[in-house]
């Protein structure tokens, strides 16, 4: 079990705790017990136990902080909630570039995932949490990745302290409660609505929300951005002042290819299925921005709930992928694995969007075989339950 103690971290940060991280750094679960047994001849057994956690959440965080992790401090929720490397940069990069940026007050701060990136890109940082022990983890950060003379750490509730002198500020309210993740925005730490106050004190400033964010409560002059990485959906942020550059927008990461409105979001139109369907990027279907995309190759939605458009165009659309269609049949899954069974389709990726069946279980009950490949696409045309069989257009979208 991971846990960090605030009366137990700051041994982690003696030389005696620092030898010991770097003895860990790539020890398995599996040799814990025998090496606890092993260490507790030299070392206190609760240094050991705080060492042991950490270097367990080291591991687990090299994903979110690549080149970092190693050499920084979590919290089991602190690591949870931060945000990842690839995705910082991109929001310090937009601080970086607004005039006059010298100074940026990151509220609710966490481990500092931020707040690193920020310092990085030469802005200094006063980040602010209300846990003591998230602080210590922030300012240990802020000295292990040497960037201590660009951030100050304050221990103190959000909605209290002084913004003197900052240029503009960003803030990533808790979303959870003690019965967990709260989709109510109301129900953030602060709440939603001290947004407005906070851009009334702020000129400038960003705030991470969640990805399923309604549209229509999204402060007017603001801009929501919606971020993936790699596909994966990974947060909403909202911005105001100068840094605002549109309505609505999305972002794929690495490449950071972007697509934007400065206009209300509008419904593509509706037509037959053509020959080729194009697959928008999670960020861009949030953002509501389908109908954009769609217009670049007069696309048409396969539904008016469904977020895939076909086209007779092949055209390598920015945040999409692209699928040759050879087939649509209506959903049958005895009808799917005789179709899969006569082309000897062994190598099978199902995707689906508004289906109720679960790509496994397609899967498990067509029983692929064979040395072909193709990818199915459950979803509705017309508001019918609808298979497609596809094969992926390459080095499209």
């Amino acid at each position: 079990m991971d846990f960090v103690h605030i009366d137990s971290f700051p041994a982690l940060l003696t030389d005696e705790g620092r030898r010991l991280l770097d003895l860990l750094a790539d020890h398995v679960a599996a040799d814990e017990l025998s090496l606890a047994t092993r260490l507790r001849r030299d070392h206190d057994p609760e240094l050991i136990a705080a060492a042991l956690t950490q270097t367990r959440l080291r591991q687990r965080g090299r994903a979110k902080f690549p080149g970092d992790a190693d050499r920084m401090f979590f919290t089991p929720d602190g690591l949870e909630q931060a945000t990842r490397t690839s995705v910082a940069e991109l929001r310090a990069g937009r601080f970086a570039e607004g005039a006059g940026i010298e100074r940026v007050a990151d509220l609710c701060c966490g481990i500092g995932g931020d707040a690193i990136a920020l310092a990085r890109a030469g802005i200094a940082v006063h980040a602010v949490d209300r846990d003591p022990l998230t602080c210590a983890v922030a300012r240990a950060n802020a000295r292990a990745l040497g960037l201590a003379d660009l951030m100050t750490v304050e221990c103190a509730d959000v909605s209290e302290v002084a913004l003197d002198g900052c240029d503009a500020v960003m803030i990533d309210p808790a979303r959870r409660t003690a019965r967990g993740r709260t989709f109510d925005p109301e129900s953030y730490s602060p709440p939603f609505s001290f947004l407005t106050t906070l851009a009334e004190r702020v000129a400038r400033g960003a705030a991470k929300v969640a990805p399923g964010i309604p549209h229509e409560i999204v402060p007017a002059g603001m801009e929501a951005e919606w971020v993936s990485d790699r596909g994966d959906v990974k947060e909403a942020v909202l911005w105001w002042g100068d840094l605002a550059r549109a309505r609505v927008s999305a972002t794929r990461l690495p490449l950071g290819d972007r697509l934007s409105s400065r206009a209300a979001t509008r419904q593509a139109p509706v037509g037959p299925v053509r020959r080729y369907l194009y697959e928008a990027d999670g960020a861009v279907v949030r953002a509501h921005l389908i109908a954009e995309l769609a217009e670049e190759v007069d696309g048409t939605l396969i539904d008016e709930t469904i977020a895939y458009f076909t086209s007779d165009r092949l055209v390598g659309l920015r945040l999409t992928s692209v699928y040759e269609i050879t087939d649509v049949l209506p959903f049958n899954l005895k009808k799917l694995k005789a179709v899969l069974r006569e082309r000897g389709v062994g190598n099978l990726t199902v995707k689906k969007r508004g289906s109720a069946v679960e790509p496994e279980e397609v899967r498990r009950r067509v029983k692929p075989t064979g040395p072909h490949a193709a990818t199915v696409v459950l979803t509705r045309v017309a508001g019918a339950p609808t298979m497609l069989i596809t094969r992926p257009v390459a080095g499209a979208g």
